[in-house]
């Protein structure tokens, strides 16, 4: 009988679970190290999954007025769709993220793309709205495997190159978020709500496909109990600097970005602009622009520092939000809307360049928690997004459109402040 391996400890002081070697899926897919010459094409497909698992949180926000109407719900009762979506996935990044640092990565992805194509063809299907609220809240929740793939691309990229790959894999992130809108709104229009649906769980179902063939396994880091783990969280947070002002900067930069974007539409409603909101969902095509900067600032991380990303971002996403201050001072509407496209950006830019920054930064502090520390950074932007929302809301309502341009430069004020404050 052999001998057991001898565990390993981690900068945390938890003790590591060597993954043993030998059976069929050992040898069909090996565990998974920094590799010096990661495939492109594996990074392209690690990019493309984490783009479409997250861009089925959003499916549903251009759809409800069609979705409304054909299984005869009220407004307030449709709306519960999204917001049931947005509770699964905070509720998946604080119980379900952490277990990557538990469990084969490898098994936690594969098993939540399933879930997440079974659940998306549930929610196509859905014969009432209790159902579809149902699918939604499990969308959500399985959804999280994008949270799951990106630690997994920072596992395989060696250090000198993991600011860049794990710049490119955001890059499909981001643009999964801005144009998932975009996409649900042409097809429920041409093809009907339940098409997106069904088309979307067609498309997770050849993505987890994929990622059977080509993701290696990955050995666990961790043996602690699911208790223990989840305990853990807070002792990261306590014991990280790094950490907190990372999670800090980036929800603070999450709360301007939802301020701004929760409230454009209504905006662009009202005098003197009066768009719909086809014209506000396609801003989100000028946001995607901003999703070049994942990839431009992984390579300025590894060269030049994370830290001083950060600080770059921060301050170009303030600059941004304060110039559309000018917009009263413009005297055509042309010329309104092409400030706010630039506006919009330039912030959206320098935000998904500090989430890069912030991530290499996170990702660099314990290798063996890698999954609890990403949970952690994006809960952090889950919160800055919510409350973002709400105060948006509350600005626009008591000031107008220039109490939300105040509300979103604090907030990427108070980020850069946050950067520039002195380590302790």
């Amino acid at each position: 009988m052999s001998s057991l391996p001898m565990s390993q400890s981690t900068p945390s002081g938890e003790a590591v679970l060597p993954l043993a070697s030998g059976g069929a899926d050992a040898a069909a897919a090996p565990v998974a190290a920094p590799q010096e010459n990661l495939s492109g094409g594996l990074v392209l497909l690690l990019a493309v999954g984490t783009g479409v698992s997250v861009a089925s949180l959003y499916y549903s926000q251009p759809m409800l007025g069609v979705l409304g109407g054909a299984i005869h719900a009220g407004e307030r009762e449709v709306g519960m769709v999204p917001t049931l979506t947005q509770l699964g996935y905070a509720l998946g990044l604080l119980l379900l993220a952490p277990l990557g640092d538990r469990y084969d990565r490898r098994k936690i992805i594969l098993l939540k793309g399933g879930l997440l194509a079974l659940a998306l063809l549930a929610a196509g299907l859905a014969p009432s709205l209790g159902f579809l609220l149902a699918a939604s809240l499990a969308v959500g929740l399985t959804a999280t495997m994008a949270q799951d793939l990106v630690p997994a691309a920072a596992t395989l990229a060696p250090a000198a190159y993991r600011g860049r790959v794990v710049g490119t894999v955001m890059t499909g992130l981001l643009l999964g978020i801005l144009l998932s809108r975009v996409v649900s709104g042409f097809v429920a229009e041409q093809f009907g709500w339940r098409a997106m649906y069904v088309g979307a769980a067609v498309g997770m179902a050849a993505i987890g496909a994929a990622l059977w063939r080509d993701l290696p396994r990955f050995a666990p880091s961790t043996s602690l109990s699911y208790g223990a783990l989840m305990g853990s969280l807070f002792g990261l947070w306590r014991r990280h600097p790094a950490l907190r002002r990372a999670a800090v900067a980036q929800g603070l930069l999450s709360l301007g970005f939802s301020a701004f974007w929760s409230t454009l539409a209504v905006m662009l409603h009202e005098a003197p602009f009066h768009l719909g909101s086809a014209a506000a969902g396609a801003f989100g095509l000028a946001g995607a622009a901003g999703a070049l900067a994942a990839p431009l600032a992984g390579r300025v991380a590894d060269r030049s520092g994370p830290e001083r990303v950060t600080r770059l971002a921060a301050g170009l996403a303030a600059l941004s939000f304060l110039a559309m201050a000018g917009l009263p001072l413009l005297p055509d509407t042309h010329g309104k809307v092409m400030l706010i496209v630039a506006s919009a950006i330039g912030f959206d830019f320098g935000i998904q360049a500090a989430l890069v920054a912030h991530q290499t930064i996170v990702y660099g502090i314990d290798p063996g928690a890698r999954s609890r520390l990403n949970a952690l950074l994006f809960t952090s932007v889950f919160v800055g997004m919510s409350v973002g929302a709400a105060l948006g809301s509350l600005a626009l309502a008591q000031w107008g459109w220039m109490g939300v341009v105040g509300l979103t430069t604090l907030s990427a004020v108070a980020s850069l402040l946050v950067r520039l404050a002195p380590r302790r």
